[in-house]
């Protein structure tokens, strides 16, 4: 019997506006893990003004940018909300960072600007604080094995999470979500936003591939497993930013 070839297709929202400190490797290393898999990988770019496809789209990734750039995909998502929250509904899976995380909590309130709605398929919300966030982060989370999480945080959003919506970590170096709470992210079902830049994903093999297990599970409506890869280089990088402050 000739084994399913499995697919995903990736949807990369705005990558012309949100794509700062390297973001698009996000994206590469989700494709990577899954061609290594032989799993079939489709990359698409949505830019302002495209339609989005949710019957199609099985992972859905937003990168980080800066006001100038959240104000003109703020606009946008609000023309795509209801197709986005069906797509979060319906259990496909989302990574958004940094600007793209604030823009799916509930709204984001720069400065000196007006108030930016989000299209609120979590339940955060965003204020512009007046102390920048930069430097390396460790945090623990309750759903991944090896359970910490590495990255680089640059940010002076302070997001708050409500009922509803889970961190997703808990901070051990860094500040996180407000240096306050000692929340790291957002999760909620298939949702997942972070403040890691660098990018997240490949000092964090474990993550990536949680997000493409889980996808395949939602997109073939079956338990699937992994194939596991030789990702030693991977998990050096890993082990070696854990416990590492700036």
């Amino acid at each position: 019997m000739t084994q399913e070839k499995l697919k995903l297709t990736i949807a990369h929202l705005y990558p012309k506006l949100l794509n700062i400190y390297g973001d698009f490797g996000n994206v590469l290393t989700l494709k990577r893990r899954c061609e290594y898999r032989n799993i079939d990988v489709e990359i698409v770019n949505v830019n302002i003004g495209d339609e989005i496809d949710i019957a199609n789209n099985d992972i859905y990734f937003i990168g980080g940018g800066q006001d100038k750039q959240q104000i003109e995909v703020s606009r946008e998502l609000q023309k795509q909300k209801d197709k986005l929250t069906q797509a979060a509904k319906d259990g496909r899976v989302f990574l958004a960072i940094c600007g793209g995380y604030q823009l799916l909590g509930k709204y984001y309130l720069p400065h000196d600007k007006d108030k930016l709605d989000g299209i609120g398929i979590l339940d955060a919300y965003t204020v512009a604080g007046d102390k920048r966030f930069i430097g390396n982060v460790t945090a623990n989370t309750d759903f991944l094995e090896p359970n910490t999480l590495v990255g680089f945080e640059n940010h002076a959003g302070l997001t708050y999470l409500e009922d509803g919506t889970l961190p997703l970590a808990t901070v051990v170096i860094g500040n996180g979500n407000n240096s306050k709470d000692k929340t790291e992210g957002a999760r909620k079902n298939n949702v997942f936003g972070t403040y890691l830049h660098g990018s997240v994903l490949p000092k964090n093999p474990h993550f990536a591939d949680y997000l493409i297990k889980t996808a395949l599970e939602v997109r073939y409506k079956r338990p699937i497993e992994l194939e596991k890869i030789d990702d030693a280089f991977e998990w050096n990088a890993h082990n070696a930013l854990v416990g590492k402050k700036y």
